[in-house]
């Protein structure tokens, strides 16, 4: 993709924090960023959901594009750096990249629709589940697929697991009626 086919604000956002690092970088990212700009949602992010699965991993970039960061001021988006996220085991292995060779050292890869889905189970906002329904009529989604990879790649991180059982239970009704 080229730099000119990414939306605004985002194009120069990430063109500036693409030119501030000093070497290659890729984000791991997730949220409704991702929906967004991957599978078409129609709504406004001010964020991308990075997921941190080294500690430390991002270095001075919270500093320089994070929440309340000049960039931040400047463009009204910003790098939103998670931690501690219930996600699915081996979500790495399924990652996509985000505009592939529009930057020079920044890598923005995307998590797959079902591990986006998964990693909004816990919070489980109206937001979340807003995203969920148009990820799954846009994919669309199996909900076989949603099922076992929640309980071979999730369910044994959560701290409440019988919580989230049902959660789930209830998105895979929600995604049902609204076929």
């Amino acid at each position: 993709m080229q730099l000119e086919q990414i939306p605004e604000p985002w194009r120069s956002f990430l063109a500036e924090v693409d030119a501030s690092l000093p070497a290659p970088l890729a984000l791991h990212c997730f949220g409704g960023f991702v929906v967004t700009v991957r599978y078409g949602l129609a709504r406004f992010t001010a964020d991308v959901d990075v997921f941190l699965s080294a500690p430390g991993g991002a270095g001075r970039l919270p500093s320089l594009a994070g929440k309340g960061s000049e960039l931040h001021r400047k463009h009204g988006v910003y790098l939103d750096f998670v931690a501690i996220a219930s996600v699915p085991e081996d979500y790495d292995q399924r990652l996509t990249e985000l505009f592939p060779g529009a930057f020079n050292r920044l890598r923005l890869l995307a998590f797959d629709p079902y591990d986006i889905a998964l990693a909004k189970l816990e919070r489980n906002t109206q937001r979340d589940r807003e995203d969920v329904k148009h990820l799954a009529h846009t994919i669309p989604f199996d909900p076989a697929v949603l099922q076992e990879r929640y309980e071979k790649e999730l369910r044994p991180l959560l701290g409440n697991p019988a919580r989230e059982d049902l959660t789930l239970r209830l998105w895979l009704e929600m995604l049902a009626e609204s076929q």
